[in-house]
């Protein structure tokens, strides 16, 4: 195997977690490692999947699982980049009275693409838990998603116009919309009455955490320069461990290693495979391959 350094291009974003790795402060002799300039990860996406322009991404869990179900040629690292309950961003326009996670049957629900990751964990858990019928909700979409080869389903409508999602909830033209940060408007509020203890419930009873963010390989890195692939492993460690997060007695909301993440991306599996956006469930272990899966 040889130890020549190679160049690498990136796509990673700056995290506590991540901010020693991605400064330069951590590094390899077995690369140099270019990092693209890229504010928000996510508008990235698509260069990952589509034109796979990075050797080495940051990659919303939910794009990778379609987009390894359409043959893209990458590989999964067990390195949770970005974990959160999603249960704060599905909002509604108080004003127009109150609407809760059961009353979502037949309404009209904005969302930045119907594929997303933050969208499919909301409307898993509205399924799940709620009884939601996704087939009887008109998806207002705004975008196409990371995928190419993705098609959404009949129920889904493109925005039209300049308007945003929060300007469309006060307007009345959504019912709900799953709204990625804070709202400007006091009107909009959650429809999770109190989304903090309802994502811990949701933990709990799941056994837990919902990933948004991973890591993934071209397979053709990780094919041909296992000890490149090892060592970017240990970078994203250290990083981690450098930020101290992951302390050993307390709740790791990035979780590191293969089995460590089993039972999360167990769950995120089942809840893709349920809203058919993938064709058949995944196993675990075949997200990885021989170098990722002895990641521990």
């Amino acid at each position: 195997m040889s130890a020549t350094p190679i160049a690498l291009k990136a796509m990673l974003g700056t995290y506590p977690g991540t901010a020693a790795f991605r400064s330069g402060a951590l590094a390899t002799p077995l690369a140099t490692i270019d990092f693209a300039d890229v504010a928000v990860p996510n508008t990235a996406f698509k260069r990952t999947v589509r034109a796979l322009e990075f050797d080495f991404s940051e990659l919303a869990i939910v794009t990778f699982l379609i987009a390894k179900a359409h043959g893209k040629p990458l590989v999964l690292m067990p390195n949770v980049i970005v974990g959160r309950f999603q249960h704060p961003y599905l909002c509604y326009n108080a004003e127009r009275g109150k609407l809760g996670p059961d009353d979502l049957n037949g309404k009209r629900i904005g969302v930045r693409s119907y594929s997303v990751t933050t969208v499919s964990w909301i409307r898993g858990m509205l399924v799940q838990d709620h009884g939601l019928d996704i087939d009887r909700v008109q998806w207002v979409t705004f975008e196409e998603g990371h995928v190419a080869e993705f098609v959404d389903p009949s129920n889904c409508v493109r925005a039209s116009g300049a308007k945003s999602m929060e300007q469309m909830l006060l307007d009345g033209e959504l019912d709900a919309a799953v709204i990625g940060g804070t709202p400007k408007d006091p009107r909009i509020q959650p429809v999770w009455p109190d989304p903090e203890a309802a994502g811990r419930a949701w933990g709990e009873r799941n056994r837990a955490i919902q990933i948004n963010h991973m890591v993934v390989v071209k397979a053709s890195l990780s094919r041909e320069r296992p000890d490149v692939v090892r060592e970017l492993y240990r970078l994203l460690c250290d990083s981690k461990k450098a930020a101290g997060l992951g302390k050993p007695g307390t709740a790791d909301a990035l979780p590191t290693g293969v089995e460590a993440n089993r039972r999360n991306l167990e769950v995120a599996i089942e809840s893709v495979f349920a809203q058919r956006l993938i064709p058949r469930r995944f196993s675990v272990d075949e997200l990885f391959d021989d170098v990722t899966q002895a990641f521990v």
